[in-house]
């Protein structure tokens, strides 16, 4: 057995008409999850041929595992094969190759039964498996299916380039299947029935988080609503399922890698209780449970309320980070954007607006949010919400502080303008100065912009001459906090000697 299957995840595998017990899926945020099913199966001693039909479209086969649950039977599959390559027309014409066929030519009076051998189909099989053998594999493969892809049909001794009309075929060949299939040959130590446990791996799946965070008229207290979007494009509808969703940053080597890489727990099995979805910390991931089972439509997107809080207190934070970095310097060395007397000088106007809001027990929260993406509302005057931004969170512990990005301000600017540079390479120093201003053009109230600036020539430093106060946020990074009232203009100055 190849070492790769022994790091497999976990489980079995579904057959729908079979299956004697809810489906169980663990939802992982990284576009693929874990199904398990009961298999109910009556064998015979010694070996026995199966086939599972109900499966989805995006199985990992060697993420296959059938065992007896209670470990009463010895079962063992001697042999899997996979085809997932459901009748299509393109494949039966594939399987009809050097054939003659009758084609159906629909005319505007009457329809004509016409005679065709199919000399090439134009039938690409499915791409899945190229991605196993790396990129130039799969260029030489995509090379050869754009130049083959069309239909060759004899027709009366000429050849067109072209299905003469709708192909009828005598009947489905042998080896057509109707929906993707897995089948085994199994061999177990005694006969009876058996309800197997069967588990794989999926692609074709995802979660995601949404968080709504409603504001009132006036204040930055908000009420937060948060959902899971589900959507199933597998190909396989699950009805009644257990669902558990996992948030993490789950390591999966991808498609274009040899092995598939995960954990995941086997045990299963649901609680009652209020809240409609339960979490709990898992392995060093977070694991959150639906408390009621849900069916999943194939091609379906289903949500599913798993956070509401209300009175969580928000602070509204105005930035300006007036830097502006011309992409051209990013290969400059460190000495090179040093010496530079122009790296540096261009000014960035906006003044970001920033929610921030920690995420505790006192302040409604306190449990841990995975990644998504949140949207403010603000509720106007005439009792309406209307929608001021959005940003993307990532998978926030309890207790950590959240902020996000959600606009620029309207009605504040910033201006940012180098008012000296002197330089002495020979003594090994720079000094360098900046004047910043900021102007409130609001009708009313003061408004705090905490002023960011980046210390970028080198990481030695003093500033020797300053306007305000500022706070040291690290090595290279100092921040002035000014208040500016409405309809008013803040000056900053300072002054930073560098040496090296």
């Amino acid at each position: 057995m190849k070492p790769r299957l022994y790091l497999m995840i976990v489980i079995l595998l579904a057959i729908g008409a079979a299956a004697s017990a809810q489906p169980s899926l663990t939802i992982y945020n990284q576009d693929f999850a874990v199904v398990r099913e009961s298999l109910g199966l009556d064998l015979t001693a010694g070996t026995n041929e199966v086939r599972v039909t109900d499966i989805t479209a995006h199985v990992e086969p060697d993420s296959v595992i059938l065992r007896d649950p209670a470990g009463k039977r010895d079962l063992r599959i001697l042999e899997q094969n996979y085809r997932a390559d459901p009748v299509s027309q393109g494949l039966l014409l594939s399987l009809y190759e050097g054939q003659e066929i009758d084609f159906l030519v629909r005319k505007q009076d009457h329809d004509e039964i016409v005679r065709g051998t199919i000399i090439r189909s134009g039938y690409v099989p499915h791409q899945a498996g190229m991605q196993r053998y790396g990129q130039q594999y799969r260029q030489s493969q995509m090379a050869y299916a754009s130049s083959n892809s069309q239909p060759i049909i004899e027709v009366g001794g000429r050849l067109r380039f072209s299905l003469p009309g709708e192909p009828l075929f005598p009947a489905l060949a042998d080896d057509t299947i109707l929906k993707p299939t897995l089948h085994w040959v199994l061999e177990t130590d005694r006969a009876g029935k058996l309800d197997a446990e069967l588990s794989y791996v999926t692609g074709g799946m995802s979660w995601e988080a949404d968080y709504n965070l409603l504001s009132p008229t006036e204040g930055d207290t908000v009420d937060v609503i948060g959902w899971v979007t589900m959507d199933n494009q597998t190909g396989r509808t699950f009805e009644n399922a257990h669902i558990k969703l996992m948030a993490g940053d789950v390591s999966k080597v991808q498609p274009d890698q040899v092995a598939v890489l995960a954990r995941m727990s086997a045990v299963s099995g649901a609680r009652e209780m209020a809240a409609p979805v339960s979490e709990k910390a898992f392995e060093e991931y977070h694991l959150y449970t639906l408390a009621r089972p849900a069916t999943l439509h194939d091609r379906e997107t289903k949500q599913v309320e798993f956070l509401r809080a209300e009175g969580v207190q928000t602070q509204r934070l105005y930035i300006y980070d007036g830097l502006k970095i011309d992409t051209r310097y990013q290969r400059y060395s460190p000495e090179s954007l040093r010496d530079n007397r122009d790296y540096g000088t261009q000014s960035n106007p906006k003044v970001w607006v920033m929610k921030e809001f920690k995420n505790t027990k006192d302040n409604h929260l306190g449990i841990p949010l995975p990644r998504g993406r949140v949207r403010f509302y603000r509720q106007d005057d005439d009792g309406r919400l209307e929608f001021t931004g959005e940003n993307i969170i990532d998978h926030t512990p309890r207790d950590e502080t959240i902020r996000v990005y959600t606009g620029d301000a309207f009605d504040l600017v910033g201006e940012r303008i180098r008012t000296d540079y002197q330089i002495d390479t020979r003594a090994h120093w720079l000094d360098e100065s900046f004047e910043i201003k900021l102007r409130n053009r609001k009708e009313t109230g003061t408004v705090e912009i905490r002023v960011v600036e980046h210390l970028y020539r080198w990481i030695n430093w003093e500033v020797v001459e300053k306007s305000n106060t500022f706070l040291k946020t690290d090595s290279q990074t100092i921040e002035f906090r000014i208040q500016v009232p409405a309809g008013e203009e803040k000056t900053i100055t300072y002054k930073v000697h560098y040496t090296w």
